[in-house]
Formats: structure tokens, sequence, C-alpha cells
């Protein structure tokens, strides 16, 4: 059964369940300390995970990639996040797993000594833009002052804590009365914004970047959705010129699923209406979390281990 001190979220940290609100890690932690870290976020729907398999593919890939070994199996963290929102109760959720470097010991510098550490926790789902924002439309800019990392400097699609251009962007987006902003790289092409990937639909195909971004879920999620009803998607470089001149554009997250803009750089896309195409993958994205190849129940009433050795 549920347990009322996780109704606001249920963590897990050293071996422990624990309220979100208890939930900390320690300070020396190089996760902290230096971003030395990957993590993964995976939604819960309709007390249903989400790709949940894609998703921890993605994030072995990411610790695998940073040359890190994790403290617990991966079936062990799978138990863990299930008993995280078991014990929650919450049927929308937004769950992370994170494996830290760890904490160096004794004035250790050798990152290769390190104990890494591995953290989750559910809480109540997370919106980039909430639903009744999304019927609007969101209002982008593209990013004039703030550059994204060079992949040959951080790899984007190993998941990471690392948003020193994407906090700059979200700042120029601001100063710009808009919502939010996506960041170009060094060739001038577009990449990706603060949590989120993009797509372009233009003379009846969808255009989404290659480089300098993660390879997103719920992105791959658009792409397959695209293609079932026979909408062309390539992923190729996208100029700021050309996503200026899309007939749609829409952004995709596991927190948010798929969302319209309909203002880029102060200029209204088409008629300034959420596009067609955009709104159909969108409620064909929500529907899908029903899908039984795509979804993991989650037993509520599976008493939650209250530790894991």
């Amino acid at each position: 059964m549920t347990n009322s001190i996780y109704s606001k979220g249920c963590a897990w940290i050293n071996g422990e369940f624990m309220p979100v609100s208890e939930a900390a890690i320690p300070i020396a932690d190089t996760g902290f300390t230096h971003s030395d870290l990957t993590y993964d976020v995976v939604s819960v729907w309709n007390g249903k995970f989400f790709r949940l398999e894609d998703h921890l593919n993605r994030f072995e890939r990411g610790w695998k990639r940073l040359r890190m070994n994790p403290p617990l199996t991966r079936s062990a963290m799978q138990d863990i996040v299930f008993d995280c929102v078991a014990k929650s109760g919450l049927r929308e959720s937004y769950v992370e797993l994170i494996v830290t470097r760890g904490i160096p010991l004794d004035g250790e510098r050798d990152i290769r000594k390190f104990a890494n550490c591995f953290y989750a926790f559910a809480i109540p789902y997370v919106w980039i833009a909430k639903p009744e924002h999304q019927l609007n439309g969101i209002n982008l800019v593209v990013a004039n002052g703030a550059q994204r990392i060079p992949t040959t400097s951080i790899d984007p699609t190993v998941k990471n804590f690392q948003w020193g251009d994407l906090v700059q962007g979200l700042f120029e987006a601001y100063d710009r009365d808009a919502f939010t902003a996506v960041l170009l790289d060094a060739d001038g092409n577009v990449t990706e914004g603060p949590g989120f990937n993009i797509f372009a639909y233009h003379e009846g195909r969808l255009i989404t970047p290659p480089d300098g971004v993660l390879q997103g879920i719920t992105r791959a999620t658009v792409i397959d959705l695209a293609d079932e009803i026979g909408i062309p998607c390539s992923i190729e470089p996208l100029s700021a010129a050309q996503l200026r001149t899309a007939d749609e554009i829409l952004l995709t997250s596991t927190a948010g699923g798929v969302m319209p803009v309909t203002v880029i750089d102060g200029q209204t896309i088409g008629d300034g209406d959420p596009g067609k195409v955009t709104m159909l993958l969108r409620e064909m994205y929500w529907e899908a979390h029903e899908r039984v190849q795509w979804t993991s129940q989650i037993n509520y009433e599976q008493p939650a281990l209250e530790s894991i050795a």
C-alpha cells in the first residue's frame, strides 16, 4: 500500500527509501562538486512507465561512456524506481535515476578509485510547458549570445547536469519576452534547448538535428509515430534560417511530450495557432502511453523494499 509520507515524492539514497523532502547527497560527492555524473528521466503516466527499457538502455550507455561502475545492477535500479513510484502512489510521475563518480576519500585524486554512487527519486510529473500553455503554443527564440557547448568537449548523448550554456539561453529568452530558447552550434546549426529536442515541419516533412543533441526518447517516439502516419522525417543539419521559415515547429521532451511552438524570434508561425501536424503527433504521443509494447505497469499494492543490500 502507498504511504502518505511519500505523497509528494519518494527517494532512494544510500540504500534507504525516504520522503523526497528529506533526501540529500553528501556535499563532497563529485556529482555535485564537478557535475561528474549521468542521469536519466522516465515518465509514469496513468500508473505505467513509458518506454522504461529505452531509458535504461540510454542510462547504461551513458555511465559506460563515462567509465563508471555503479554500485547496483541495472535490474536492482529498475526495482528501486518501481518501488519509489509504488510508495509514492503517484499515477503521473517524473522519475530520475542518477549515477555519480562518487566521493573522494582521504584526499584521493585518482578518479579511477572513486566508489560510484546511485540515487533515484519519483516526484509528481513535471511539465516544461503546462497543457494549457501548449494549447496556445510556445514563444521560442534562437539564442544569439549563448552557443551550445562543442560535442568534442561534452558528449550531449550522455545526459548531464552541465547546463551553463542552456541557462544562458533561458535568460536570453526571458530578456526577449520569450518562454524558452534553442541554441546553435559553432557552424550556425540548430541543436537543442533546455530539456528538449526540436523538430521543424516544412513542405510535408519533419527535420530534427543530428548533432549537439541528446538522443531523446520522446524524439524517437515522434519519429516512430510520424512513420506510422506516413510523414517523412529526416535527421539532418537544420539551420536557423530553415527553422525560422518552417511551417510548424515542435519541441519534444519526457517532461511535457510534444509541445507546439507558435512564435519564433517574435514572428508568428502560420496563423498563430499550433500546427495541425504537431497537434496530431501530440495526440498520438499521449495515446501511445497505453501501448503494451511501450509501457510497464506499476503494482501499487506490492510493498516496496526498505533497503537493497
